[in-house]
C-alpha cells in the first residue's frame, strides 16, 4: 500500500492541474464568501441571522472545484490512457484506488482548511463592518465558539466527502466531463426539486440529498428548524461518498482498462 500511495503522490504532485485546482479551491471560496457578505449589507434586508453560516457561503461554489480536482485525477488516465500503466503497476485495482483517495482526501482536506480559515477570517473582520454584529442579531465569528468550531471542521469534513463522492462516480463513469455533470447535478438539482415541490416532501429531500443534508453542519444557529441535524447531515453525505467508491470500485475491478 505504500507504494502505491507514494506512485500516486509523484503522479499528482506532477501534474500542474493540481496545483491551480487547489489554489482555486481556496480562492473561489473565499471570494464568494467575500462577496455574500457585502451583498447581504448593502440589501440592508437581513436581521438576525447566522454569521458562520454566511462567511461559509463560498463553499457552494468551492465545491465544484474540489469535484473537478478529484475527478480527473482518475478520468484523465482514462483520456491519455496511462490507466493501463497505472494498472500494469499496481495490478491490485482496488489498492490503486484506495491510494488514489486517500491522496486527495489529503489535499482537499489541506485546500479545505485554508478555504474555511480564509472564509471565518473574512466573516470575522468583514461582517461587523457591514452592520453584521450583535447589535443587528449575529453573533461574531469565532472559532472560541464550539458551534463555530463544529461548522468550520464539518465544512472540510463535508468537502473531503465531496472529493470521494466525486472520485468514485469517476470510477463508474470515467469520462471527465460526464463525470463532473454527475456530481453537479447530484449536489444542485435536489435543492431546485425541493424549492418546486414543497411541503413534505421538500423535507424529505433536503434530509437526503448529499449537498442539502451536508452543509446542515455548517448551522449553528436555530438548529430546531433544519430538515435534518448537522451531524447526523454529514452522514448523509458520508453515506453518498461510501456508496460512490464502493461503485467505483466494483467497476474498476470488473472492467477493462
Amino acid at each position: 500500500m505504500s507504494d502505491a500511495l507514494r506512485a500516486e503522490w509523484t503522479k499528482l504532485r506532477t501534474q500542474t492541474t493540481t496545483v491551480w485546482l487547489l489554489i482555486a479551491t481556496v480562492v473561489a471560496t473565499v471570494a464568494i464568501s467575500a462577496a455574500a457578505g457585502v451583498s447581504t449589507h448593502q440589501s440592508g434586508s437581513v436581521r438576525g441571522g447566522d454569521a458562520t453560516r454566511l462567511s461559509l457561503v463560498g463553499v457552494y461554489l468551492g465545491q465544484i472545484v474540489v469535484a473537478t480536482l478529484a475527478v480527473t485525477t482518475l478520468s484523465e488516465e482514462y483520456a491519455t490512457g496511462m490507466i493501463k500503466a497505472t494498472l500494469t503497476a499496481m495490478p491490485r485495482r482496488l489498492t490503486a484506488l484506495a491510494a488514489k483517495a486517500a491522496n486527495v482526501c489529503a489535499l482537499t482536506a489541506i485546500a479545505s482548511a485554508g478555504a474555511v480559515a480564509g472564509c471565518l477570517l473574512i466573516g470575522r473582520l468583514m461582517l461587523p463592518a457591514d452592520g453584521l454584529d450583535p447589535t443587528h442579531g449575529y453573533a461574531l465569528v469565532s472559532l472560541s465558539s464550539s458551534a463555530t468550531l463544529r461548522a468550520a471542521g464539518g465544512t472540510v469534513i463535508y468537502l473531503t466527502l465531496i472529493a470521494l463522492l466525486s472520485l468514485g462516480l469517476a470510477a463508474v463513469i470515467r469520462d471527465t466531463a460526464v463525470s463532473i455533470g454527475a456530481v453537479v447535478s447530484l449536489l444542485y438539482l435536489p435543492p431546485l426539486l425541493a424549492q418546486i415541490v414543497g411541503g413534505t416532501l421538500a423535507r424529505e429531500i433536503k434530509q437526503s440529498a448529499p449537498m442539502t443534508a451536508g452543509l446542515a453542519i455548517q448551522h449553528t444557529t436555530n438548529l430546531r428548524t433544519l430538515p435534518i441535524r448537522p451531524w447526523a447531515g454529514l452522514g448523509v453525505a458520508a453515506g453518498w461518498a461510501a456508496v460512490a467508491m464502493v461503485l467505483g470500485a466494483i467497476a474498476l475491478h470488473h472492467r477493462d482498462a
